[in-house]
């Protein structure tokens, strides 16, 4: 079990250095062993895979990353745990650590020159809540060569994630993710498993990201802005949503020769039903 994963790890590592929890960066430390390595059985790894981890903290994931995988790079935004964490890390030599924001990171350039040998790359995170759909939007959308995610995350965000449809998670989130990957929840984690504890639940979720997508929009900007357009007043109709910003006639026309209804809610249709509507709007 991993040393730095328990609470009296967490505890000892933040009054020693006198460290300074910082709500700005959303840290909340994971103090239980068997989710940190549930987390990791989640991803699967072996010592050909290279690692992205967001956000290591004081480093308990990143423990049993250095320990499964090839590679770790982690990237940390707060300066104060980098000295911590080379400190708590001493053990291994497969990491690197990264000051920077993920979000404004040059993640293709860093998997070019850290992960040469390696035949996979997943990102295995624990994510900070208030920048966690942006992170894992921006990410997806680059298409980089990451084929797994393994993230920890808010419980409501996991939810929509892995939303399906005719319930009320389901939403424009729930069918960008499945355009891309298949999700998995893996499991739910209870807020008091952290120092300090969050005001909400956490769940793990896999994502498997396609290597060809099972369908395809012919212009994907269009299918994001359509899918946020259909999902803009959830309690209206996908005509009301979509003739807020289309030409009324059109959408009638787009509908009748889908044979969509036009009364029915985004939340009861298909990944399927919105790929085709995009596709439609592009070539009409």
């Amino acid at each position: 079990m991993p040393k730095i994963g328990n609470i009296g790890f967490v505890q000892k590592s933040i009054k020693e250095n006198q460290f300074k929890i910082k709500k700005k960066f959303g840290q909340n430390f994971l103090t239980d062993a068997s989710i940190l390595k549930r987390i990791v059985d989640a991803a699967m790894l072996d010592k050909d895979t290279a690692v992205i981890e967001i956000g290591p903290g004081l480093g308990a994931l990143t423990e049993l990353l250095c320990e499964a995988a090839g590679f770790v790079l982690a990237y940390e935004i707060d300066q104060d745990l980098i000295p911590i964490l080379n400190q708590n890390l001493k053990e291994y030599t497969n990491y690197k650590i990264v000051l920077e924001d993920i979000l404004k990171a040059d993640v293709l350039r860093d998997i070019a020159l850290y992960f040469k040998e390696y035949k996979k790359i997943y990102v295995v995170a624990n994510l900070p809540y208030y920048i966690t759909t942006p992170i894992l939007l921006g990410l997806l959308s680059k298409n980089l060569p990451i084929e797994r995610y393994v993230m920890m995350m808010q419980l409501e965000v996991a939810d929509r994630i892995c939303g399906k449809p005719s319930t009320k998670d389901y939403n424009a989130l729930s069918v960008w993710i499945e355009y891309r990957a298949k999700a998995i929840k893996i499991c739910k984690v209870p807020r008091s498993v952290f120092v300090p504890a969050p005001n909400v639940d956490s769940a793990v979720v896999r994502l498997d990201v396609y290597e060809e997508l099972p369908i395809k929009a012919l212009d994907e900007e269009l299918f994001s802005k359509l899918l946020r357009q259909c999902f803009v007043q959830r309690r209206k109709t996908l005509y009301n949503n979509l003739s807020l910003a289309y030409d009324k006639d059109k959408i009638n026309k787009m509908l009748e020769d889908l044979g969509i209804s036009p009364s029915v809610r985004a939340e009861v249709l298909s990944l399927d039903d919105f790929v085709r509507m995009s596709n439609y709007l592009t070539q009409n």
